[in-house]
């Protein structure tokens, strides 16, 4: 995309696993200036682009003196911070409202006297408002009805951010865009990165990455339920262009589900790693997670082809063999951030 050619944008949470890819898709695109906003909570340093027009604030969103040294004119912006993720939030609610709503308010706040600013695009859960089913998936649509019984604070708080900004975007101050991610994979998610927050998910994050590092070590692949819980899976560079899209075609106020429309169950995942690496081991069958409710999900991109052009068009099997070549080549950079947990976590097998 072009759009963005010149421009002075905002990426909070650019050095996580999405903002990462996206500054890289943006400075491809002409940005004039990119200001990268991270305190490494969840991300590794190396993720940051040694690139004359990005410049580093390092520091939580919510610190006053880093909403301070923002760019007074901004043209757009993308809020991807947050506390990663469901299991780390359980373990600290308080943690995660620190990380997740205070940042979100704060910003959102800060965002709001911008002139200049043309959209920001917020990083929502499709989680949140999915129907809580082990049984027949519907695809969720944006309008889908959302329950005040959630599953974790951190869907919680992803859905309380979403109220802030339809707050600050209703008092005519915040051209306010929400993008619903579905379960994003790719390249750049580094198993371990950042600081220890409270549980072995500090290191065992998204299913994919975990997946792939165990098999290609030649584990067994643990499935909760058996495996027959869902997701959509949507490749990281799909994201990217539907993150673009949201800023320069999305509506403010409206939310666009960053989807492929498609159910993939965790057994059909961990069939395609082990394909891709080779790995033979047997899968480790376990009960259900006790804390999840939401056990076969899919989102509805029909809203995000219409009105944003936007489609995701990298098939999982393609996904996943670029995501584990990515992998073999970054072991040790992987490595060396699961090291840092090593006294809390037994990791011996893999250091």
């Amino acid at each position: 995309m072009t759009g963005f050619s010149g421009m002075s944008l905002l990426v909070v949470g650019g050095a996580g696993f999405v903002g990462s890819n996206l500054v890289r898709a943006l400075l491809a695109a002409g940005a004039g200036e990119i200001t990268l906003v991270d305190n490494f909570l969840s991300s590794d340093r190396s993720a940051v682009l040694e690139d004359a027009r990005v410049k580093l604030i390092e520091g939580s969103i919510a610190e006053d003196e880093v909403l301070a040294r923002l760019p007074q004119a901004t043209d757009y912006a993308w809020h991807l911070a947050c506390y990663h993720g469901n299991q780390s939030s359980i373990a600290d609610p308080l943690a995660d409202h620190a990380n997740n709503t205070i940042t979100s308010l704060k910003l959102f706040q800060r965002l709001s006297g911008v002139k200049s600013l043309r959209k920001v695009v917020y990083a929502a859960a499709g989680c949140a408002v999915a129907e809580k089913t082990y049984g027949e998936a519907v695809a969720t649509p944006e309008d889908a009805p959302v329950s005040l019984f959630q599953d974790s604070p951190y869907s919680i708080s992803k859905l309380v951010g979403e109220m802030y900004g339809n707050y600050f975007f209703t008092r005519g101050q915040l051209p306010f865009v929400k993008a619903r991610f579905q379960n994003v994979y790719g390249p750049g998610e580094i198993l371990g990165a950042g600081a220890w927050r409270g549980t072995p998910h500090t290191v065992w994050r998204n299913v994919t990455p975990t997946f792939i590092f165990k098999a290609l070590h030649g584990e067994a692949l643990p499935l909760d339920n058996a495996g027959q819980t869902s997701r959509d899976f949507i490749f990281v560079d799909d994201l990217v262009r539907g993150l673009m899209a949201c800023a320069l075609k999305g509506v403010p106020g409206e939310a666009y589900n960053l989807a492929t429309g498609r159910e993939v169950t965790i057994l059909e995942l961990a069939d395609a790693i082990n394909r891709a690496t080779g790995n033979t081991a047997p899968h480790d069958l376990r009960p259900a997670r006790d804390w999840d409710r939401s056990g076969r999900r899919f989102g509805d991109p029909s809203k995000s082809r219409r009105e944003l052009g936007f489609e995701a068009t990298t098939q999982i099997e393609d996904g996943i063999a670029r995501t584990v070549a990515w992998t073999r080549a970054n072991l040790r950079l992987i490595r060396r951030c699961m090291a840092a947990h090593a006294a809390r976590l037994d990791l011996s097998a893999y250091l």
